[in-house]
């Protein structure tokens, strides 16, 4: 029996349809559908309730929520895009063999090898008020008392983020750094080009769908977070994520899911405007 090409091409998408709609579409349906419930501290109700999705817009906490989980978003993608950038130009022009910029590759992941938790857990002996760097600063005479703002802070939240996401930001740089052909950097060379010059005019412009990658991994990585704040903040500092995984313990269904919805088109207003800088399947196919 012969199947028309157009039949054929739906058959083909069929499978993968079913499930994004199974697991994707109708899971995002019910939880936008709860958030306009009413509800008590122990049941939801079927009954229209604004509060919630009032709650989310306009709450003075929902502006501070935003605005420490933006800050820890700029500061981790300014850093993580300096070191991933420095690295991967290292690597890629300076760095003659195939072998060891495979081996210095791996050896920045090696960090991932270890779950999530424990590398959190091992920040404590580095960072605490008894760890190695306060008692090398004391040793040194360089403070009088322990630093306390080490740990359990912002700053380390910023500096787990950046320990974690680097590799994020290195791997599609370094991607896009090694296709750009030697030719053209030798041809600005030829021309009198400085090394910064070549960096800013050539290197950078060309890498532009790797930072793009990078930058939406990062910006999914730290908005929808909630695990590393906790840890690393003491429970001090909160954040959207943080403040629907509260909600959700406390059985207020509702009010987490109208933040979870709000949440989730900031995310896809972010990717959409990145991915005007960069097609990703052009990017993977070559």
């Amino acid at each position: 029996m012969t199947v028309s090409p157009k039949v054929a091409s739906w058959m083909q998408v069929a499978p993968m349809a079913f499930v994004f709609t199974a697991m994707v579409l109708i899971p995002l349906g019910i939880i936008f559908v709860v958030s306009f419930l009413d509800y008590n501290f122990a049941q939801v109700f079927p009954e229209i309730y604004m509060g919630s999705w009032q709650d989310a817009l306009y709450s003075r906490l929902t502006v501070d929520l935003y605005l420490t989980v933006f800050k820890f978003l700029l500061i981790t993608l300014t850093i993580t895009f300096a070191i991933g950038f420095s690295l991967a130009y290292f690597l890629v022009f300076h760095v003659r063999s195939n072998g060891m910029r495979l081996a210095l590759l791996a050896a920045a992941a090696i960090p991932f090898w270890t779950p999530g938790p424990i590398r959190m857990v091992s920040w404590v002996p580095l960072l605490g008020k008894e760890g190695l760097v306060n008692q090398a600063l004391l040793g040194l005479g360089l403070i009088d008392a322990p630093l306390d703002w080490l740990l359990y802070s912002q700053f380390a939240v910023v500096l787990a983020y950046i320990n974690l996401l680097t590799l994020a930001m290195l791997g599609p740089i370094t991607h896009s750094m090694a296709k750009i052909p030697r030719s053209l950097i030798q041809a600005a060379q030829d021309q009198g080009a400085s090394e910064w010059q070549i960096i800013r005019e050539v290197i950078l412009p060309l890498c532009k769908p790797g930072i793009a990658i990078g930058t939406i991994f990062i910006c999914t990585a730290v908005l929808g977070d909630f695990f590393i704040v906790k840890i690393m903040s003491g429970g001090q500092t909160n954040t959207p994520a943080n403040a629907i995984a509260t909600e959700l313990a406390a059985f207020q269904y509702p009010p987490a899911a109208a933040k979870s919805v709000m949440l989730l088109v900031v995310v896809v207003i972010l990717v959409s405007v990145l991915l005007r800088f960069v097609d990703i399947r052009k990017e993977l196919q070559r």
